[in-house]
């Protein structure tokens, strides 16, 4: 779904972004520092042009160690020069800061006790150049950022979150609703126009039922689709072995992209009311994470003001805490709709429990100014998009 932008009264600034990686530069804003013993080496990366993932598999291609010995706070682009933290284990700093590895340098290695898990980080801090506008946009761009910073940005999922062929929500749908051939469908069939051609063939031979032609003609690239394929014809056609292939991380990111879509829904509804609590809703409390039932919004809203609290709306699971009143009517109601209930959320092999987003992020220490393009920095809490940020600026 296109995501309307709280600054609609403003026009964008156009431009273009990421036209080489030293455009989009981000750098992890540590949670804690390293004790400096322990079995973990926690290092420092400079990465260019990979995705961590990437990054983390050489490094552990290097140490000779399992990639599952290597863990991350967060996922940083791939099209950009990204500072991050990596925890590995089985190994000695003295080892990792021999390393020399194409795309990635390695600035410093301490030990620590444990081992990063996604969100053990305070945040991140970019900086952006927008290129192919001219120096007269800045006057312009400063009234956006200005008018995000004192309302908080609309928290959207990204398009990130939907996956390369927008549908990781259909696929988590299907899963929520236990719907083999809808999952087969948007997994295996479906031909992608921006998919390579013999992908696209291979698809094809899904969606005409051509199983055994299709695994013969199914690219190796795509390892979890092809265990899917091999799925159904091992199992003589029934689709559902095609739902059992899929490993529980994967039908995890799918579920929780069709909890992201529902959010998204939930949060267009919110966007002139950002910042604004009222009677029932349910307040997040961003230094805590936690989330709390508003019973008086009048009383509570100078916590809003001052971004200790922001309105929130729900990942649904079957133990997240809905709102009441008006704003539980229309979470609620957006269930209804899709003739669904929290429980629906409750897929077997998962462990979907549901959480509270809160619908808007503070946009900390913007600065704006021109060097041979557009430059813009902040810094944002983990799980926030630049990209939503960059769209309000930019708008195309």
């Amino acid at each position: 779904m296109d995501t309307p932008f709280l600054t609609a009264d403003l026009p964008g600034i156009g431009g273009t972004l990421k036209s080489t990686p030293e455009d989009f530069v981000v750098e992890e804003i540590p949670l804690y520092p390293a004790a400096g013993k322990g079995q973990h080496v926690f290092a420092t990366i400079e990465k260019r042009g990979i995705s961590t993932y990437a990054a983390a598999r050489q490094i552990a291609q290097a140490l000779h160690v399992s990639p599952k010995e290597v863990g991350t706070a967060g996922l940083k682009d791939a099209h950009a020069i990204t500072r991050q933290v990596l925890s590995i284990n089985l190994t000695t700093p003295e080892a990792v800061l021999a390393l020399e590895l194409p795309h990635i340098k390695i600035l410093a290695a301490e030990r620590h006790h444990n081992k990063l898990k996604t969100g053990h980080l305070a945040g991140n801090r970019f900086v952006i150049r927008v290129r192919n506008i001219e120096p007269s946009a800045l006057p312009l761009a400063e009234k956006i950022v200005a008018r995000l910073a004192e309302a908080g940005v609309p928290n959207f999922f990204g398009e990130q979150r939907f996956g390369n062929r927008g549908n990781t929500d259909l696929l988590g749908e299907a899963l929520v609703r236990n719907d083999p051939a809808r999952f087969v469908a948007e997994f295996l069939g479906q031909p992608h126009p921006k998919e390579p051609r013999h992908a696209q063939h291979a698809r094809q031979l899904v969606d005409e039922g051509r199983w055994d032609e299709a695994l013969a003609q199914w690219p190796h690239d795509l390892v979890d689709e092809r265990r899917a394929v091999a799925a159904v014809v091992q199992s003589g056609g029934k689709l559902d072995a095609a739902m059992r292939s899929v490993n529980v991380k994967l039908k995890s990111l799918f579920v929780s992209a069709f909890q992201a879509k529902l959010f998204n829904m939930l949060l267009v509804e919110r966007l002139d009311r950002l910042g604004t609590l009222v009677d029932g809703d349910v307040a997040y409390i961003h230094g805590k994470g936690a989330s709390f039932l508003v019973e008086d919004a009048a009383a509570e809203q100078p916590r809003a003001d001052s971004f200790e609290i922001s309105p929130s709306g729900p990942l649904y699971g079957p133990k997240a805490l809905l709102a009441e009143h008006d704003p539980g009517c229309r979470e609620r109601e957006l269930l209804a709709a899709h003739n669904l209930t929290v429980d629906s959320f409750k897929v077997a092999g998962l462990k979907i429990r549901g959480a509270r987003r809160p619908y808007r992020f503070e946009l900390k220490q913007p600065n704006i100014w021109w060097d041979d393009g557009l430059m813009v920095s902040f810094e944002l809490p983990p799980g926030a998009y630049a990209t939503t940020v960059l769209a309000e600026i930019m708008k195309n």
